[in-house]
Protein backbone atom coordinates (compact mmCIF):
# COMPACT_ATOMS: atom_id res chain seq x y z
CA UNK A 1 0.00 0.00 0.00
CA UNK A 2 2.33 2.53 0.95
CA UNK A 3 5.14 2.12 -2.01
CA UNK A 4 3.32 4.30 -4.21
CA UNK A 5 3.84 7.04 -1.55
CA UNK A 6 7.66 6.33 -1.02
CA UNK A 7 7.74 6.70 -4.89
CA UNK A 8 6.58 9.84 -4.93
CA UNK A 9 8.71 11.46 -1.98
CA UNK A 10 11.90 10.20 -4.00
CA UNK A 11 10.77 10.54 -7.44
CA UNK A 12 9.19 14.32 -7.75
CA UNK A 13 7.67 13.45 -10.89
CA UNK A 14 5.63 10.95 -9.27
CA UNK A 15 2.11 12.55 -8.40
CA UNK A 16 1.30 11.93 -4.06
CA UNK A 17 -1.74 9.66 -3.70
CA UNK A 18 -4.87 12.26 -2.97
CA UNK A 19 -7.00 9.42 -1.98
CA UNK A 20 -8.02 9.43 2.05
CA UNK A 21 -8.56 6.06 2.05
CA UNK A 22 -4.76 5.34 1.32
CA UNK A 23 -3.67 7.38 3.64
CA UNK A 24 -6.12 5.59 6.37
CA UNK A 25 -4.70 2.65 5.24
CA UNK A 26 -1.01 3.65 5.18
CA UNK A 27 -0.62 5.00 8.37
CA UNK A 28 -1.56 1.92 9.70
CA UNK A 29 1.21 0.30 7.91
CA UNK A 30 3.66 3.00 8.26
CA UNK A 31 3.33 2.61 12.33
CA UNK A 32 3.33 -1.13 12.06
CA UNK A 33 6.87 -0.88 11.01
CA UNK A 34 8.14 1.74 12.70
CA UNK A 35 8.09 3.93 9.69
CA UNK A 36 6.67 6.92 10.80
CA UNK A 37 10.26 9.16 11.68
CA UNK A 38 11.17 8.16 7.99
CA UNK A 39 8.43 9.30 5.97
CA UNK A 40 7.91 12.26 8.22
CA UNK A 41 11.80 13.12 7.22
CA UNK A 42 11.17 12.52 3.70
CA UNK A 43 7.82 14.56 3.68
CA UNK A 44 9.82 17.47 4.96
CA UNK A 45 12.52 17.05 2.56
CA UNK A 46 10.49 16.90 -0.38
CA UNK A 47 8.48 19.67 0.75
CA UNK A 48 5.30 17.59 -0.01
CA UNK A 49 4.20 18.04 3.92
CA UNK A 50 1.25 20.09 3.10
CA UNK A 51 -0.19 17.23 0.32
CA UNK A 52 -0.66 14.30 2.93
CA UNK A 53 -3.90 14.90 5.52
CA UNK A 54 -4.02 16.79 8.76
CA UNK A 55 -4.72 13.73 10.73
CA UNK A 56 -1.44 12.12 8.44
CA UNK A 57 0.49 14.72 9.96
CA UNK A 58 -0.49 14.47 13.67
CA UNK A 59 0.02 11.04 13.67
CA UNK A 60 3.75 10.83 11.65
CA UNK A 61 4.38 14.00 14.44
CA UNK A 62 3.88 11.98 17.35
CA UNK A 63 5.50 8.79 16.52
CA UNK A 64 8.37 10.87 14.95
CA UNK A 65 8.85 12.91 17.91
CA UNK A 66 8.79 9.99 19.92
CA UNK A 67 11.55 8.27 17.98
CA UNK A 68 13.89 11.10 18.40
CA UNK A 69 13.17 11.18 22.24
CA UNK A 70 14.22 7.53 22.26
CA UNK A 71 16.88 7.62 19.58
CA UNK A 72 18.87 10.48 21.74
CA UNK A 73 18.59 7.73 24.66
CA UNK A 74 20.42 5.06 22.60
CA UNK A 75 22.84 7.74 21.37
CA UNK A 76 24.09 8.43 24.66
CA UNK A 77 24.20 4.47 25.93
CA UNK A 78 26.02 3.96 22.33
CA UNK A 79 28.48 6.64 22.90
CA UNK A 80 29.01 5.34 26.35
CA UNK A 81 29.57 1.85 25.01
CA UNK A 82 31.93 3.14 22.39
CA UNK A 83 34.10 5.19 25.05
CA UNK A 84 34.84 2.40 27.26
CA UNK A 85 35.45 0.30 24.18
CA UNK A 86 37.63 2.95 23.16
CA UNK A 87 39.29 2.83 26.20
CA UNK A 88 40.15 -0.58 26.29
CA UNK A 89 41.79 -0.11 22.51
CA UNK A 90 39.39 -2.33 21.09
CA UNK A 91 38.49 -1.79 17.58
CA UNK A 92 34.42 -1.40 17.02
CA UNK A 93 32.24 0.03 14.27
CA UNK A 94 28.84 1.22 14.48
CA UNK A 95 26.49 -0.70 12.26
CA UNK A 96 23.57 0.65 11.33
CA UNK A 97 21.40 2.69 14.51
CA UNK A 98 21.69 6.03 15.31
CA UNK A 99 24.85 7.31 13.35
CA UNK A 100 23.44 5.68 10.13
CA UNK A 101 20.62 7.67 10.23
CA UNK A 102 22.64 10.97 11.72
CA UNK A 103 25.33 10.35 8.38
CA UNK A 104 22.58 8.91 5.48
CA UNK A 105 19.28 10.65 6.48
CA UNK A 106 20.83 13.96 8.00
CA UNK A 107 19.01 13.94 11.30
CA UNK A 108 19.06 11.87 14.70
CA UNK A 109 15.39 11.50 14.57
CA UNK A 110 14.92 10.60 10.98
CA UNK A 111 15.09 6.65 11.07
CA UNK A 112 13.87 4.20 13.67
CA UNK A 113 16.39 2.54 15.79
CA UNK A 114 15.23 -0.40 18.58
CA UNK A 115 19.08 -1.94 19.52
CA UNK A 116 23.10 -1.44 18.97
CA UNK A 117 24.91 -3.04 16.50
CA UNK A 118 28.83 -2.99 16.45
CA UNK A 119 31.24 -4.91 14.49
CA UNK A 120 34.45 -6.29 16.19
CA UNK A 121 37.18 -8.44 15.94
CA UNK A 122 36.42 -12.12 17.02
CA UNK A 123 39.17 -12.35 18.78
CA UNK A 124 38.53 -8.89 20.70
CA UNK A 125 34.98 -11.04 21.17
CA UNK A 126 35.28 -12.22 25.21
CA UNK A 127 36.99 -8.30 25.97
CA UNK A 128 34.16 -6.96 24.37
CA UNK A 129 31.48 -9.13 26.36
CA UNK A 130 32.53 -8.33 29.46
CA UNK A 131 33.08 -4.67 28.57
CA UNK A 132 29.18 -5.21 27.78
CA UNK A 133 28.45 -6.78 31.26
CA UNK A 134 29.71 -4.07 32.93
CA UNK A 135 27.28 -1.69 31.37
CA UNK A 136 24.50 -3.61 32.32
CA UNK A 137 23.74 -5.70 29.58
CA UNK A 138 23.57 -9.15 31.33
CA UNK A 139 20.83 -10.79 29.45
CA UNK A 140 22.33 -13.31 27.40
CA UNK A 141 20.49 -14.64 23.86
CA UNK A 142 20.99 -17.85 22.81
CA UNK A 143 22.04 -18.38 19.25
CA UNK A 144 23.47 -21.22 17.07
CA UNK A 145 27.34 -21.63 17.22
CA UNK A 146 27.23 -20.87 13.39
CA UNK A 147 25.36 -17.92 13.65
CA UNK A 148 27.85 -14.20 13.43
CA UNK A 149 26.97 -12.46 16.52
CA UNK A 150 26.41 -12.23 19.91
CA UNK A 151 23.44 -10.63 21.86
CA UNK A 152 22.84 -9.11 25.55
CA UNK A 153 20.51 -6.92 26.63
CA UNK A 154 19.61 -4.87 29.88
CA UNK A 155 16.25 -3.81 31.04
CA UNK A 156 15.11 -0.32 30.66
CA UNK A 157 12.68 1.81 33.80
CA UNK A 158 9.25 2.47 32.68
CA UNK A 159 9.73 -0.37 29.30
CA UNK A 160 8.96 -3.54 28.71
CA UNK A 161 11.13 -3.86 25.81
CA UNK A 162 15.00 -4.23 26.66
CA UNK A 163 17.90 -2.31 24.76
CA UNK A 164 20.16 -4.59 23.67
CA UNK A 165 23.57 -4.63 22.04
CA UNK A 166 24.39 -7.08 19.31
CA UNK A 167 28.14 -8.16 18.69
CA UNK A 168 29.34 -8.73 15.35
CA UNK A 169 32.30 -10.18 13.91
CA UNK A 170 30.99 -11.09 10.84
CA UNK A 171 28.15 -10.21 8.23
CA UNK A 172 26.80 -13.21 7.35
CA UNK A 173 26.45 -17.07 8.50
CA UNK A 174 29.21 -18.85 8.91
CA UNK A 175 29.86 -20.86 5.48
CA UNK A 176 27.50 -19.16 3.45
CA UNK A 177 29.79 -16.95 1.87
CA UNK A 178 33.25 -16.03 1.00
CA UNK A 179 33.28 -12.78 2.35
CA UNK A 180 36.63 -11.28 3.96
CA UNK A 181 35.60 -8.92 6.50
CA UNK A 182 38.95 -7.70 7.22
CA UNK A 183 38.07 -6.14 3.40
CA UNK A 184 35.81 -3.70 5.38
CA UNK A 185 38.00 -2.96 8.18
CA UNK A 186 40.51 -2.08 5.56
CA UNK A 187 38.62 0.62 4.51
CA UNK A 188 37.21 1.61 7.58
CA UNK A 189 38.39 5.44 9.16
CA UNK A 190 38.45 6.91 12.42
CA UNK A 191 35.15 8.13 13.74
CA UNK A 192 35.23 11.32 14.97
CA UNK A 193 37.82 11.79 17.55
CA UNK A 194 38.24 8.50 18.13
CA UNK A 195 41.58 6.13 17.58
CA UNK A 196 39.48 2.84 17.90
CA UNK A 197 35.91 3.68 16.94
CA UNK A 198 36.00 3.42 13.02
CA UNK A 199 33.02 3.97 10.43
CA UNK A 200 32.81 1.83 7.16
CA UNK A 201 33.05 3.52 4.15
CA UNK A 202 30.33 4.51 1.74
CA UNK A 203 30.30 1.57 -0.22
CA UNK A 204 30.92 -0.83 2.33
CA UNK A 205 28.29 0.51 4.08
CA UNK A 206 26.06 0.00 1.37
CA UNK A 207 27.20 -3.35 0.43
CA UNK A 208 26.44 -4.57 4.31
CA UNK A 209 23.21 -2.51 3.78
CA UNK A 210 22.14 -4.76 0.85
CA UNK A 211 22.53 -7.81 3.08
CA UNK A 212 21.02 -6.59 5.60
CA UNK A 213 17.63 -6.49 3.59
CA UNK A 214 18.57 -9.33 1.62
CA UNK A 215 18.60 -11.50 5.36
CA UNK A 216 15.09 -9.98 5.99
CA UNK A 217 13.49 -10.95 3.04
CA UNK A 218 12.89 -7.45 1.75
CA UNK A 219 9.61 -8.16 3.73
CA UNK A 220 9.85 -4.30 4.94
CA UNK A 221 9.95 -0.81 3.15
CA UNK A 222 12.50 0.32 5.55
CA UNK A 223 14.93 -2.03 3.48
CA UNK A 224 13.99 -0.40 0.58
CA UNK A 225 14.06 2.94 1.60
CA UNK A 226 17.88 2.36 3.42
CA UNK A 227 19.01 1.25 0.12
CA UNK A 228 17.09 4.49 -1.79
CA UNK A 229 18.06 7.03 0.05
CA UNK A 230 22.22 5.89 0.29
CA UNK A 231 21.67 5.61 -3.67
CA UNK A 232 20.15 9.59 -3.34
CA UNK A 233 22.81 10.66 -0.75
CA UNK A 234 25.96 9.10 -2.17
CA UNK A 235 25.75 7.83 -5.77
CA UNK A 236 29.25 8.78 -6.60
CA UNK A 237 30.42 6.29 -3.91
CA UNK A 238 28.68 2.92 -5.57
CA UNK A 239 29.88 1.83 -8.51
CA UNK A 240 28.06 -1.63 -9.44
CA UNK A 241 30.36 -3.19 -11.71
CA UNK A 242 32.82 -2.81 -8.33
CA UNK A 243 29.94 -3.96 -6.00
CA UNK A 244 29.20 -7.07 -8.40
CA UNK A 245 32.90 -8.04 -9.02
CA UNK A 246 33.20 -8.03 -5.68
CA UNK A 247 30.27 -9.80 -4.59
CA UNK A 248 31.61 -12.57 -6.89
CA UNK A 249 34.45 -13.09 -5.26
CA UNK A 250 32.62 -13.36 -2.19
CA UNK A 251 30.25 -15.33 -3.85
CA UNK A 252 27.23 -12.67 -2.56
CA UNK A 253 26.90 -12.00 -6.08
CA UNK A 254 23.16 -13.99 -6.61
CA UNK A 255 21.85 -12.34 -3.18
CA UNK A 256 23.43 -9.05 -4.31
CA UNK A 257 21.47 -8.89 -7.58
CA UNK A 258 18.05 -10.05 -6.09
CA UNK A 259 18.06 -7.46 -3.54
CA UNK A 260 18.89 -4.62 -6.08
CA UNK A 261 16.49 -5.94 -8.25
CA UNK A 262 13.85 -5.80 -5.81
CA UNK A 263 14.50 -2.39 -5.14
CA UNK A 264 15.24 -1.14 -8.85
CA UNK A 265 11.69 -2.80 -10.34
CA UNK A 266 9.43 -0.96 -7.41
CA UNK A 267 11.80 2.15 -8.13
CA UNK A 268 12.55 2.70 -11.56
CA UNK A 269 13.84 6.35 -11.03
CA UNK A 270 16.74 5.00 -9.49
CA UNK A 271 17.89 4.31 -13.21
CA UNK A 272 18.23 8.04 -13.35
CA UNK A 273 20.31 8.60 -10.55
CA UNK A 274 22.52 5.20 -10.93
CA UNK A 275 21.69 2.76 -13.76
CA UNK A 276 21.82 -1.02 -12.74
CA UNK A 277 23.73 -3.16 -15.44
CA UNK A 278 21.20 -6.17 -14.97
CA UNK A 279 17.33 -6.72 -16.62
CA UNK A 280 14.89 -5.22 -13.96
CA UNK A 281 12.74 -8.51 -13.53
CA UNK A 282 11.04 -9.59 -10.62
CA UNK A 283 9.01 -12.52 -11.14
CA UNK A 284 10.12 -14.20 -8.27
CA UNK A 285 8.49 -11.61 -6.09
CA UNK A 286 5.64 -10.81 -7.58
CA UNK A 287 3.62 -7.80 -6.49
CA UNK A 288 5.19 -6.26 -3.04
CA UNK A 289 2.95 -6.75 0.04
CA UNK A 290 3.26 -5.00 2.90
CA UNK A 291 0.59 -7.56 4.97
CA UNK A 292 1.44 -10.25 6.44
CA UNK A 293 -0.75 -12.54 4.56
CA UNK A 294 0.69 -16.00 4.19
CA UNK A 295 0.21 -17.86 1.08
CA UNK A 296 1.54 -20.58 -1.22
CA UNK A 297 3.49 -18.38 -3.42
CA UNK A 298 4.75 -15.83 -0.18
CA UNK A 299 6.03 -19.46 1.19
CA UNK A 300 7.56 -20.37 -1.63
CA UNK A 301 9.75 -16.92 -2.37
CA UNK A 302 10.43 -17.32 1.20
CA UNK A 303 12.26 -20.67 0.97
CA UNK A 304 13.64 -20.38 -2.21
CA UNK A 305 15.42 -17.19 -1.11
CA UNK A 306 16.11 -18.35 2.08
CA UNK A 307 18.00 -21.57 1.06
CA UNK A 308 18.42 -21.18 -2.96
CA UNK A 309 19.74 -17.76 -3.82
CA UNK A 310 23.55 -18.71 -2.94
CA UNK A 311 26.43 -18.98 -5.13
CA UNK A 312 27.49 -22.15 -4.46
CA UNK A 313 25.81 -25.57 -3.54
CA UNK A 314 28.07 -25.67 -0.05
CA UNK A 315 26.93 -22.52 0.96
CA UNK A 316 23.65 -23.68 0.49
CA UNK A 317 23.65 -26.66 2.84
CA UNK A 318 25.55 -24.22 5.06
CA UNK A 319 22.44 -22.85 5.36
CA UNK A 320 20.03 -25.98 6.03
CA UNK A 321 22.40 -26.88 8.49
CA UNK A 322 22.25 -23.60 10.18
CA UNK A 323 18.33 -23.45 10.09
CA UNK A 324 17.85 -26.74 11.01
CA UNK A 325 20.46 -26.34 14.50
CA UNK A 326 18.37 -23.19 15.11
CA UNK A 327 15.30 -24.71 15.16
CA UNK A 328 16.05 -27.55 17.36
CA UNK A 329 17.24 -25.00 20.22
CA UNK A 330 13.91 -22.91 19.79
CA UNK A 331 11.07 -24.04 22.71
CA UNK A 332 8.61 -25.54 21.25
CA UNK A 333 5.98 -23.12 21.39
CA UNK A 334 7.80 -20.70 19.33
CA UNK A 335 8.59 -23.41 16.52
CA UNK A 336 4.57 -23.75 16.47
CA UNK A 337 4.02 -20.55 16.11
CA UNK A 338 6.45 -19.41 13.62
CA UNK A 339 4.81 -22.36 11.42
Amino acid sequence: MIIPLIQALYDPHTRMPRDLPFYEQAIKEIECGALSSQIYYLLKQCDRWAQVPLFFQERLTLQYHATLCLNVFIKHQTDQLLSELENLGIPVIPLKGVYFAEKYFGHLGARATTDIDLLLHKCDLQQAIACVKLLGYTIEQEGASSHFHASFSKQLPHSRIPLTVELHWDLLIEKTSNLTISEFWKQATPMASFQFVKELSEYHTFYMICLHGWSHYMDSPKYFIDIIQMLHRYPDHIHYSHLFRDAAVHQTLRRMIRTLVHVYAHFPHLSDIKELPVQHKNKLYGKYQTTKRRNFEQLASKIYHKFFIFDSLTHTLAALIHFTNRLGNLPLSHKIKKM
